[in-house]
């Protein structure tokens, strides 16, 4: 693999990883602060869901080197 494709993987798997440990520590104290669950819920499955793309992109980016 060569090396601006590894950065460039490396790149996305810290914005998916950051992305989501906002999303998923942000949601919960919106809930508090509005009251409004739904929303709140919405955002927490998106940021585990980037928390898990984060961890395949990585096993992913493992597998070709």
């Amino acid at each position: 693999m060569p090396p601006v494709f590894k950065k460039l993987a490396s790149i996305s798997i810290w914005i998916l990883f950051i992305s989501g440990c906002i999303a998923a520590i942000l949601s919960p104290i919106a809930r508090i602060v509005t009251g409004a669950a739904l929303p709140s819920l919405i955002a927490w499955a998106i940021g585990a869901a980037c928390l898990f793309l984060s961890v395949v992109a990585i096993w992913i980016r493992k597998t070709l080197d």
